[in-house]
């Protein structure tokens, strides 16, 4: 079965007849102590709510997350935003639905991301590090969990290879401002581009291109849990130097720049100072593309209030120059050399 069309694509009126993955499935009560069901639909363009008034409980027992759903609705606007009124509900087989209409991904081919991610880390001068990122990225189940990773939950870079995406966008940043300002170390700063969301891949869990927490990674989160990964692999290189585990250690641990951001230590290096910034810069814009993907074709328009940047914004659409065939690093190619 195959979706005719995304929710992306809906407009109030509009009515449905067609698939969706149950995001969230959240069963309450009405103010009259009546069952009702709260659930977000998603597919690989979007997401919209659309709750259950009727035979609720029924419907929650065929409505768990992962769940594929075929539904017949009306869209309508409520508090500014599209949901849909659901007329009818059943449950639809997962081995009866293209997966590809409803996981996200990156827009950029995967393989050639690897590549060019590996050949990055030969490039990098100081032969610790590279020893150190060659146990993360030339083979293994961490390196095959690392190419498809999503980099986040939500917000940004949240879609299958988005990690790795991330990481390579990041690097092209980094490796320009390692030789733009003196006394920056580029081995160790790339080591950070590359190691700083290594723990996400034991922090997050993603299913049919739903993205949880792990167990651990609600009670540890991703920067303990990646400092501990270094240092586990660290170890297992002979006379792997004690200052330099250090050094990157700190680069994972204070990438989120402040503490009430959820490091627990700040920028104390230079390396550490650019991370952070590289990492927040690299974030901020791939949300900014995402929205602009969603974009009418002409003209600047408002979006919605962004809670994450705590603004509205006003975009145009994506500059549509072969994009899809790029990698994130051709800006940077084009502008200056370098080794990507």
């Amino acid at each position: 079965m195959k979706k005719s069309r995304f929710i992306e694509e809906l407009k109030e009126g509009d009515h449905v007849d067609d698939l969706f993955l149950v995001k969230s499935s959240k069963l309450a009560e009405t103010r009259a102590g009546k069952p009702c069901l709260f659930l977000d639909l998603a597919d690989k363009s979007g997401e919209i709510s659309g709750p259950v008034w009727d035979n609720a409980e029924k419907v929650a027992a065929i409505s768990r997350v992962g769940d594929f759903l075929h539904l017949r609705a009306q869209v309508q606007s409520y508090r500014d935003k599209l949901q849909l009124r659901i007329e009818h509900i059943e449950a639809v087989d997962k081995e009866q639905v293209s997966l590809a209409d409803f996981v996200p991904s990156s827009v950029y081919d995967l393989d050639e991301m690897a590549q060019k991610l590996q050949k990055i880390v030969t490039s990098v001068e100081n032969p610790w590090i590279r020893k150190l990122l060659n146990r993360f990225f030339q083979k293994g189940e961490m390196w095959e969990s690392f190419q498809t990773a999503p980099a986040a939950k939500g917000i940004h870079h949240a879609y299958v290879g988005g990690l790795l995406e991330h990481c390579l966008s990041m690097a092209g940043v980094a490796d320009m401002l390692s030789k733009h300002y003196p006394g920056v170390n580029r081995s160790l700063l790339l080591a950070g581009v590359f190691l700083h969301d290594i723990g996400k891949l034991q922090e997050l869990q993603e299913n049919t291109g739903l993205v949880e927490y792990t167990t651990m990674g609600r009670l540890k989160g991703h920067l303990v849990m990646g400092s501990e990964l270094v240092a586990e692999q660290a170890n297992r290189i002979k006379d792997f130097p004690d200052e330099l585990l250090l050094q990157v250690q700190h680069l994972i641990l204070s990438h989120h720049g402040r503490q009430e951001f959820g490091s627990p230590t700040v920028p104390m290096t230079p390396e550490a100072f650019l991370l952070s910034f590289i990492d927040d810069l690299d974030s901020k814009m791939n949300l900014l593309e995402q929205l602009r993907r969603k974009q009418p074709a002409e003209g600047h328009q408002w979006t919605d209030y962004q809670r994450s940047l705590e603004r509205f914004l006003y975009l145009g659409p994506l500059e549509q120059e072969s994009v899809e065939d790029q990698q994130p690093d051709v800006v940077s190619r084009q502008r200056q050399k370098t080794l990507f």
